[in-house]
């Protein structure tokens, strides 16, 4: 698209024979690839004609398709010069200058340009975190499954978080939210101990805060102590009966704790909360199997199904499916879901939850 551009430019300036000449077989270089003879063209031609703004962004361009980044600021630069409004070379400036680290020089070129993307990566490095997120943001918007993007929204929002809990717990180091931000951090440590003590100063601070009972709860059930667990749940919902995690997760509770009717009613009622919740449906789906509705657990799972797709919750769905159409004597459904759950098997990256785990 930068090379149509250019051409036509070119020919709108009407630049002399010759350095047009040389301009065209630089372009007819790089687009066999032949980058270097590319280079000694475009230079030719800038020499032909130095307000020829064309063969220095070429130029730059060039530089840049061999990774050459530092090469390719001054021919930018210069293409700048002659023409300022030259959105292109500005968009491969903030590149170069970017790629280099110089980067409070690469913001505005990137910001003339109108590269959303390009800007939050460089606003990341300059510290200028809030604006790395919503220009992040805007250009996920526009490529939403950009995998650089998503990596340094990820990036940005982290340190963006970060640098919000520093400021508490540098202001208000005795606060219930910094107990709070204490714990979490160690839960995500897994020092399940350090994370309950934590969590229960926050609670004798701010008894009525929500999710602290929640995310106890969720410390207990990481050590596996239901009740302690199911306690935690329960004064979560009279704290926020509309609260469909905390209904869940008693839910899911309960169900450990062998109450299988119990979590029945806990789950429905999740899933009433928020519908088509996939961690809900799964637990939901083995309750009421227990409980002696295998039509509603069939139901519950084909819908994880159609949810999640290629997951380790999927995968495991049809594999309870696939137990229970073999209990029931379904031979063809039960070779079809065991058939569809090894499939998933060699599709699911290791890294997923294990299944039934949020």
């Amino acid at each position: 698209m930068i090379h149509a551009l250019l051409l036509s430019w070119l020919a709108l300036q009407g630049a002399p024979a010759e350095a047009a000449q040389h301009l065209r077989q630089g372009l007819d270089a790089r687009k066999q690839g032949q980058l270097d003879a590319a280079i000694v063209e475009f230079r030719k031609a800038a020499e032909l004609d130095p307000n020829l703004s064309e063969a220095f962004v070429d130029l730059g361009e060039t530089y840049m398709e061999k990774h050459d980044y530092g090469a390719a600021i001054a021919p930018l630069k210069r293409a700048l010069e002659l023409k300022p409004d030259l959105a292109p070379a500005h968009q491969l400036l903030g590149y170069a200058l970017l790629a280099r680290g110089y980067t409070a020089e690469a913001i505005p070129h990137l910001e003339r340009a109108g590269d959303k993307g390009a800007l939050g990566i460089a606003e990341i490095d300059a510290g200028q975190l809030p604006d790395a997120v919503a220009h992040l943001n805007a250009a996920l918007a526009e490529r939403p499954n950009d995998l650089d993007l998503l990596y340094y929204l990820g990036r940005a929002s982290g340190l963006l978080s970060k640098q919000a809990i520093d400021t508490l717990q540098a202001a208000y180091p005795d606060s219930a939210r910094a107990h709070q931000a204490m714990a979490e951090n160690y839960l995500v440590l897994r020092r399940l101990p350090e994370a309950e003590k934590e969590y229960q100063e926050a609670l004798r601070l701010r008894p009525e805060t929500p999710r602290l009972h929640l995310e106890l709860g969720q410390v207990y059930a990481t050590g596996s102590q239901w009740t302690k667990a199911e306690e935690e749940f329960r004064a979560e919902i009279k704290l926020q009966p509309g609260s469909a995690e905390a209904a869940y997760r008693l839910g899911a509770a309960l169900l450990e704790e062998g109450k299988t009717h119990e979590a029945l009613v806990e789950l429905r009622g999740a899933d009433r909360l928020r519908p088509d919740m996939p961690e809900t449906l799964y637990s939901l789906g083995k309750a009421a199997l227990l409980d002696g509705d295998p039509a509603s657990a069939v139901k519950a799972w084909k819908k994880v199904i159609e949810l999640e797709g290629q997951s380790s919750l999927a995968a495991q769905a049809h594999f309870e499916l696939a137990n229970l159409y073999r209990k029931q004597g379904d031979k063809a459904n039960a070779q079809h879901e065991i058939q569809e759950y090894q499939k998933l098997q060699d599709v699911i990256p290791k890294t997923q939850n294990p299944p039934g785990r949020s």
